[in-house]
């Protein structure tokens, strides 16, 4: 006898006539269940807070302290979430860095739009560092267009704003600032690198990095092992003494 539940054209024609009862459907997780089961999960981990809303740090956050048991959904759903973020980011419509004055701050720093992440180098022609912070914002601009780069003169924009203060970075959202690094020393002088400053802003979230580790970790970790083998060498020559 031929299978009811078996996919044929006959059996379709049957059921149509309702000579044989509807296939039996079998009941599925689909990927609206899992993501339905996680997100009940993080509401009772944050207080309710809803994870469309989460940024890259609270994202973190939340994977050191989800159950072994829901891991592989978190991670499935973060991954998600952060294509999305990113998906978001491809349809900014910014992209390069704009020169501003100090009648266009308002307009174009405080006012840039609802949500609009604005990072702002204020420098000095003349000053290396300067140049270089500047070819590292152009190179960021194009790799995150959603986040708004703009440049300015300080003597334009700034009257008197000591050079001993530059290069300066200032980060607004919604017309306040969020972040501000003065002068080289904080910003790595010389040595900094474009990985550095996508590192600085992913960590305040005016850009969504992909970087998930301080880059000068590395140059940390070789710095202590130079002085840790600086150190053991010197005991070695007072134990030959």
């Amino acid at each position: 006898m031929q299978d009811p539940n078996e996919d044929t054209e006959w059996n379709d024609v049957l059921r149509a006539k309702g000579i044989i009862p509807p296939k039996e459907k079998k009941e599925e997780i689909t990927e609206d269940d899992i993501v339905n089961m996680l997100e009940q999960t993080i509401e009772k981990k944050t207080n309710d807070k809803d994870y469309g809303d989460m940024d890259k740090d609270e994202l973190d956050d939340m994977e050191d302290d989800i159950d072994e048991d829901d891991e592989r959904m978190f991670e499935m759903y973060r991954r998600q979430r952060m294509a999305e973020m990113q998906a978001q980011q491809k349809l900014a419509s910014f992209g390069s860095v704009l020169e501003i004055s100090k009648a266009d701050w308002v307009e174009q720093v405080n006012k840039a739009g609802e949500n609009v992440w604005v990072i702002v180098h204020v420098y000095a022609e003349g000053i290396p560092q300067c140049k270089l912070i500047n070819q590292h914002m152009f190179e960021l601009a194009a790799k995150f267009p959603a986040t708004k780069f703009v440049k300015g003169r300080a003597s334009v924009c700034i009257p008197n704003y000591p050079d001993k203060n530059l290069p300066t970075i200032f980060i607004y959202k919604n017309g306040d600032l969020k972040k501000q690094w003065v002068g080289p020393h904080e910003l790595h002088g010389m040595n900094c690198k474009v990985e550095d400053m996508e590192w600085m802003f992913g960590q305040v979230g005016a850009i969504i990095s992909e970087l998930e580790e301080n880059p000068r970790k590395k140059i940390h970790d070789v710095m202590q092992s130079t002085i840790r083998s600086t150190t053991q060498g010197g005991d070695d020559d007072d134990d030959d003494w």
